[in-house]
């Protein structure tokens, strides 16, 4: 963009969005700034200029994208809320899992997976256009199809009750296994591409950075079910 005619013309289509209260664009920074009125996703501010393909918009990878506060933290005051779930989740299993004065390694792995669907389709629950939002912004299906950041939080909650009952434990396995290989491609992408945004794991209750905390969040479910499709093989 290099006249003032094109910025206004940008600035008049994204001003037409529900939500969006002042446009300002930078011409020689080749920004625009957006002031809302209520959080909008950047996919329907891309929709705005749909219909001007030589206008281009993304999103600016800043490190506003958390908070300042946060990256003060120390790691484990910042990821003390996962921390806390697992360490909970891990004990209730462990006493499950010995609960016949016997190791069952199948059972204990099962409500550790139980009890970490549940509990954090609970928080993604809490505020689900807010998890919509941040899943979409690095999840490579919510980022084509939006919607699965409202149905992701409810396949959770299903697979979390389906291990719970003993449900047709190879079935889902099955699914987990194919749900999480989906979900850690965007996460992995977002680290390693070192992308300062929010984690949706637990949904927009805590405001935990995206790290490889949450690359082994994803990777122990996919070891826990392949772990578990062997053992019942």
């Amino acid at each position: 963009m290099t006249c003032s005619g094109c910025q206004h013309k940008v600035e008049s289509l994204l001003a037409k969005v529900d939500g969006v209260k002042k446009v300002s664009i930078d011409l020689a920074k080749g920004t625009a700034d957006i002031e809302m009125t209520k959080h909008i996703p950047t996919v329907t501010l891309k929709l705005a200029l749909e219909n001007y393909p030589k206008y281009q918009l993304s999103e600016a990878i800043t490190p506003t994208s958390v908070d300042n506060e946060d990256e003060k933290k120390s790691w484990f005051a910042t990821y003390k809320p996962i921390l806390l779930i697992f360490a909970y989740i891990a004990a209730v299993s462990l006493i499950s899992a010995f609960s016949d004065d016997h190791f069952n390694l199948i059972r204990g792995l099962r409500i550790f997976m139980a009890g970490f669907f549940i509990i954090f389709s609970f928080f993604k629950m809490l505020d689900l256009n807010g998890f919509a939002d941040s899943y979409s912004m690095y999840d490579i299906v919510a980022k084509k199809f939006r919607a699965w950041g409202y149905i992701y939080p409810f396949v959770e909650l299903s697979l979390g009750l389906a291990f719970a009952a003993n449900l047709q434990p190879g079935i889902f396995n099955y699914i987990t296994l194919v749900v999480m290989s989906a979900s850690i491609v965007g996460v992995l992408q977002s680290v390693l591409n070192k992308r300062k945004i929010r984690c949706a794991c637990l949904g927009a209750v805590f405001n935990l950075p995206m790290s490889t905390v949450t690359i082994i969040e994803d990777a122990l479910m996919i070891i826990m079910s392949v772990e578990m499709l062997i053992l019942m093989s």
